[in-house]
């Protein structure tokens, strides 16, 4: 079976928001939500809307995307700037609720689409991989046995990658445990992000 071409970027991310893939797994239906300029230096991969960011159609439009803003040092406006920030999770549509949470990413999106879309964004240099299907994508089997290990160790993935545990509220613990994260970790990320804003 021959693989579709798309003559662009934009033509890529319309067939992307067009994809059915898995509908029939979805509880709320697809839609997929992710934004992207070929011109972009920074790109951000989560792991898959949740319930609030499938109802507006907006990446990180929720808590999480408050204190991952407040993370990188930036402002909404800075932030959804796509001409400068890509943004494509791991999954694209909101997979539903677990037991535990929403349910893990489905793994069609990457599979399909996530290679294509790096093809297209040649100027990235730095990709933040928030949470750990990220991690285990991009970084395989450089990645460490846990999330905390991999995120302490984040100069080794450095300068292209920099690993960071998901913003949900649900972390503020892990956050308390690990006070190296926002004394070393989170100096560094800002000053990246100022260097590669002002590029």
């Amino acid at each position: 079976m021959t693989e579709i071409r798309y003559p662009s970027l934009e033509a890529l991310l319309a067939a992307v928001r067009n994809c059915r893939a898995c509908e029939r797994h979805l509880p709320l239906g697809p839609r997929p939500v992710l934004r992207a300029e070929a011109t972009a230096r920074i790109l951000i991969v989560g792991q898959a809307p949740g319930a609030r960011v499938h109802e507006t159609g907006i990446p990180w439009d929720d808590p999480s995307g408050e204190r991952l803003r407040t993370w990188m040092g930036i402002d909404k406006a800075a932030f959804y700037d796509a001409s400068r920030i890509a943004i494509i999770p791991m999954g694209y549509c909101y997979p539903g609720r677990g037991k535990s949470g929403d349910l893990p990413p489905r793994r069609e999106c990457a599979d399909l689409w996530l290679n294509r879309l790096l093809a297209e964004l040649p100027r990235i240099e730095l990709v933040l991989l928030v949470g750990q299907y990220a991690q285990r994508r991009f970084l395989a089997a450089r990645r460490r046995p846990s999330l905390t290990e991999t995120t302490r160790n984040w100069q080794a993935y450095a300068p292209r990658y920099l690993p960071l545990p998901h913003p949900s509220p649900r972390n503020t613990p892990w956050l308390k445990r690990n006070p190296w994260f926002e004394e070393r970790l989170l100096p560094e990320l800002r000053a990246r992000i100022r260097a590669l804003q002002a590029g």
